[in-house]
């Protein structure tokens, strides 16, 4: 077990270095690997931050910008991390992941995900191909209704999917708070794997039925918009870190923001997009350390207010 010093002291480290080779070997060796839980589903572990894609990945392959994403990859592979979330709404972020992965030679180490956002069977099933051959991979280890659209039609068609081993999992999205009852109803009447919607210090309305409903009912939840897109981390922006960061292990205000919501045990995997090195390792020391408890994350709370 690492002490507060140890874990400290590599946070430290991550800001002050110049460059990020240094960086590759801390977080490989670091004092205790990132933590993990259960796909209910399987009982296969993932670990409990992951990368999201929308906004960050949106480039072309030939841009200077994927040496940049290949060393995010590098960071999340180094770090103990697993699970790449992406779209075929992200723009080009489908091709790029693929790509990314591909020249990084880690298919096995990661967790493929992304969505279908078509209505209708036929063109649902053209849009699945098309992240096939973007992904570059025979077998996607989740693919999710993205924002429940034609839900029914297209879970129809995943479950297809799923029997015939092309898909490991099936899921549904959303990410807004005015969506959660029909992301519930969805629950209640098909059978997912996971689910993902968006849950942080300042969107906490999933707390009241979504994340017991599905801690209930052995459902695997991806929780995007951790820091409401950047919001939350601008209200703190110069602010010093509170002293009682320390106690559990924290070194960064992206760190606490993504320590809180990993406090939630309903919580699978965290997945903040970003296209900076630097954040991703940041990221992946959130998931290590001591949690927050009930009084903590309280502080938390009031820390962004």
């Amino acid at each position: 077990m690492p002490t507060r010093r140890q874990l400290l002291s590599r946070s430290a480290l991550l800001v002050s270095v110049a460059a990020l080779g240094p960086l590759l070997p801390l977080l490989a060796r670091g004092a205790e690997p990132l933590r993990q839980r259960a796909i209910p589903a399987s009982g296969e572990m993932l670990p409990v931050i992951g990368l999201g894609t929308s906004r960050t990945h949106d480039v072309q392959l030939d841009d200077d910008e994927m040496r940049t994403l290949l060393e995010v990859l590098r960071v999340l592979v180094e770090g103990g991390a697993q699970l790449i979330d992406t779209a075929p709404s992200y723009g080009n972020a489908d091709r790029v992941v693929g790509e990314l992965v591909q020249r990084g030679d880690v298919r096995k180490q990661v967790f493929l995900a992304t969505k279908v956002s078509a209505t209708g069977r036929e063109r649902g099933m053209a849009q699945i191909e098309d992240s096939f051959k973007a992904l570059q991979t025979d077998t996607i280890d989740l693919i999710q209704v993205h924002n429940l659209q034609d839900t029914r039609t297209q879970l129809g068609l995943l479950r297809e999917l799923k029997q015939q081993g092309r898909i490991r999992y099936i899921g549904v999205t959303h990410y807004v708070e005015s969506a959660h009852d029909r992301l519930l109803d969805v629950l209640k009447q098909e059978p997912v794997d996971f689910v993902q919607f968006n849950y942080s210090v300042s969107e906490r309305n999933a707390e009241k039925q979504l994340l017991p409903y599905c801690a209930d009912n052995g459902i695997a939840t991806l929780i995007n918009r951790p820091f409401t897109r950047g919001n939350l981390l601008s209200r703190v922006n110069g602010k010093p870190l509170p002293t009682w960061a320390a106690e559990i292990d924290a070194s960064s205000w992206a760190q606490l923001l993504l320590k809180f919501i990993l406090a939630e045990p309903a919580v699978t995997t965290v997945i903040p997009a970003t296209s900076n090195p630097r954040y991703m390792a940041d990221n992946i020391l959130a998931g290590q350390g001591r949690p927050p408890d009930a009084r903590q994350r309280e502080l938390i709370v009031e820390a962004f207010q």
